[in-house]
C-alpha cells in the first residue's frame, strides 16, 4: 500500500521559512517524480513546483519561484519543499504526491499517482 505523509507544516510570519517533508512508502520511489500542491480556501488546488526523479530538475509556478526549492533525497524516500519569504497569500493546505514518470514539469493532478494527506500551511501578516 503506497503512502506519502506530509509533515512539517504550522503557523509562521510573513517573510519567514518553513519547510515541509514527504515521506513514502510502498513505491519505488526514486521512480516516480514528485510534486507539490496546494489548496487555499475558495480556491482550485494548484501546482506549486515538481521535481524529477532524479533531482536533477526542477519546476515551480511562477508564484513561487526564487521563493520556494523542492529537494529529494531517494535514499530517505523523501522529497522536501524549503519555503522562505512566506507571504500570507501562502496559508494553505499542501499536498505531495507521485508521478509515475521521470520529468519535472507534471503540472496537473491527472498526472499523479498518489497524494498525501496534506499539511496545513498559515502565514500570518
Amino acid at each position: 500500500q503506497v503512502q506519502l505523509v506530509e509533515s512539517g507544516g504550522g503557523l509562521v510570519q510573513a517573510g519567514g521559512s518553513l519547510r515541509l517533508s514527504c515521506t513514502a512508502s510502498g513505491l519505488t520511489f526514486s521512480s516516480y517524480a514528485m510534486g507539490w500542491f496546494r489548496h487555499a480556501p475558495g480556491k482550485e488546488r494548484e501546482f506549486v513546483g515538481g521535481i524529477s526523479w532524479s533531482g536533477g530538475s526542477s519546476n515551480y509556478a511562477d508564484s513561487v519561484k526564487g521563493r520556494f526549492t523542492i529537494y529529494r533525497d531517494n535514499g530517505k524516500n523523501t522529497v522536501y519543499l524549503q519555503m522562505n519569504r512566506l507571504k500570507p497569500e501562502d496559508t494553505a493546505v499542501y499536498y505531495c504526491a507521485a508521478a509515475r514518470g521521470y520529468r519535472a514539469n507534471y503540472y496537473y493532478e491527472f498526472d499523479y499517482n498518489y497524494w498525501g494527506q496534506g499539511t496545513q500551511v498559515t502565514v500570518s501578516s
